[in-house]
């Protein structure tokens, strides 16, 4: 760049003037610069060396299993810091042989004192040192310890996550804080407005009634005094092997990844010993529909039919085609603006406080879900708005509905996937159901087969099973469940007439 610039002051000569170089130009500052076309390079400057695009392999996801048949799973990506954690196969959907509850526990005790650490703020302090923060989540089939932090202190991070998983201390202490904790948010999961979390407990129950993902996600109250670290221990002994595990780690090295493995997770003795404990619940989904009520001052309905595991892709466009929401979420690109709950319920009938379509989606099984709500005078004819709209899925789906539908699930999925946690979430979730991952193209690539007749098929197939009903508030005049089976059955939907003598 001197000699460049040495250049410039001297005047173009030599062979930039056979590039139609002017000898210079005069400035108010009295000197003169070269007039140098953008088109011919400047002599003396290096050659430029330009980033080449590696191949696609790379940026694929990587999985490599250990002896004793845990996962290591990695997905590169540009940055300083990382997100590892590991995933168990384990969750409240194989708590049917023990006291309902324990993985709630196990997620509120999670990151607490282990055999290195002494308590869970000398786990913060550590991960403070390498700007980390920690997190556990237990849901009806996984429970994942997460971790992100810098990727210089990837070696840290794993040690710290084979502490908390395979020896916790699981103190008296910290199981009676985790009881005070448990019992506090089963009481302000009651108390709160938003009746979401409540009314999904709810429609699994009912659609799934007492098994595997039906069984309740929250410890019921008269299980927190009987889970102690002996049930806990007997739990973990069955649940958390190696084979029903995955190391994940996103923004790091697969080969450093599988070196930590080893050295921290392989012939890793944990707390609760090597015995067996009692033989693993491979139960399979029984969807066995029915209806839930519960009284409340609020009116809320959740209606649900079975999404069958083997068409998710298609359950997934139909639900963001059914889209919804509540009566102000209008407004905005990706609002749901153009989607059928939004134009058919919210549009036509002002006294609708909300109409959304939701996809819970497992293994083995799935849910395809509108939530409804209204004031409770209006119950019967709110009911009949969403059995209608059931019925409708399975009638003619227009070309550019659908096509608008796939666009916004192709175009959530890749907004989604530009977050490091979420793809962590994404790469373990996948790796421990089907021991590999399909990447978004390829997702991308599916949604874009989805065809009308596929819909139809989906639908038509849903339709056969028995609704699942949950019902929260005003139950005065709700619907028989034999009455919404009957609309779900009938040819529009509508609910059967109701003819009274004396009004």
């Amino acid at each position: 760049m001197a000699a460049a610039m040495a250049w410039l002051r001297r005047g173009a000569c030599g062979p930039a003037r056979r590039c139609g170089l002017a000898a210079g130009r005069s400035y108010s500052g009295g000197s003169a610069y070269p007039s140098v076309s953008l088109t011919c390079p400047l002599p003396g400057v290096p050659k430029a060396v330009f980033a080449a695009a590696e191949s696609r392999e790379r940026f694929e996801t990587r999985v490599t299993v250990l002896e004793n048949g845990l996962r290591v799973a990695s997905q590169n990506k540009f940055g300083q810091f990382c997100t590892v954690g590991i995933l168990v196969n384990s969750g409240s959907r194989h708590e049917a042989k023990y006291l309902s509850g324990i993985s709630h526990f196990l997620e509120k005790l999670a990151f607490s004192s282990t055999a290195q650490f002494g308590s869970k703020d000398e786990i913060l302090l550590t991960l403070e040192k390498h700007g980390g923060i920690c997190d556990c989540q237990a849901s009806r089939d996984t429970i994942m310890y997460a971790v992100s932090a810098d990727a210089r202190g990837l070696d840290t991070v794993v040690n710290l996550l084979a502490d908390v998983t395979l020896q916790p201390r699981l103190s008296d202490e910290e199981i009676e804080m985790t009881r005070m904790a448990i019992r506090f948010e089963l009481e302000d999961l009651n108390m709160r407005p938003d009746p979401e979390p409540l009314l999904t407990e709810m429609i699994h129950a009912a659609a799934f009634r007492d098994n595997t993902v039906g069984l309740n996600r929250f410890c019921p109250v008269e299980n927190t005094d009987k889970i102690n670290r002996d049930v806990l221990h007997s739990y973990l002994s069955s649940y958390y092997t190696p084979d029903r595990m995955v190391l994940a780690g996103v923004g790091i090295e697969h080969e450093h990844l599988v070196e930590c493995a080893r050295k921290y997770l392989l012939g890793v003795q944990p707390v609760w010993g090597s015995g067996q404990g009692r033989a693993v619940d491979r139960s399979v989904a029984q969807y066995t529909g029915g209806i839930i009520k519960v009284r409340g001052i609020c009116w809320d309905l959740l209606i649900s039919l079975q999404a069958f595991e083997d068409d998710f892709i298609p359950f997934a466009v139909l639900n963001m085609m059914m889209g919804g929401g509540g009566s102000f979420s209008a407004g905005g690109p990706g609002k749901g603006m153009f989607t059928r709950l939004y134009l058919n319920v919210l549009n036509r009938h002002h006294w609708m406080y909300n109409a959304t379509s939701y996809h819970h989606s497992y293994e083995d099984t799935g849910l395809l879900c509108i939530h409804a709500s209204a004031d409770p005078k209006q119950v019967r004819e709110m009911v009949e708005i969403i059995t209608r709209e059931f019925i409708l899925m399975a009638g003619a789906v227009g070309e550019v509905e659908l096509e608008r539908a796939k666009t916004q699930l192709k175009s959530m999925l890749m907004m989604n996937l530009e977050s490091r946690p979420v793809i962590f979430e994404d790469v373990g979730r996948q790796v421990l159901a089907t021991s590999t991952r399909k990447l978004p193209h390829e997702l991308c690539a599916l949604i874009s087969q989805v065809k009308p007749t596929d819909i139809k098929r989906v639908v038509t197939k849903m339709l056969h099973k028995k609704p699942a009903v949950a019902a929260l508030g005003d139950l005065t005049d709700l619907p028989t469940y034999e009455h919404i089976q009957a609309a779900l059955s009938s040819k529009d939907g509508r609910l059967p007439r109701l003819y009274r003598l004396f009004r």
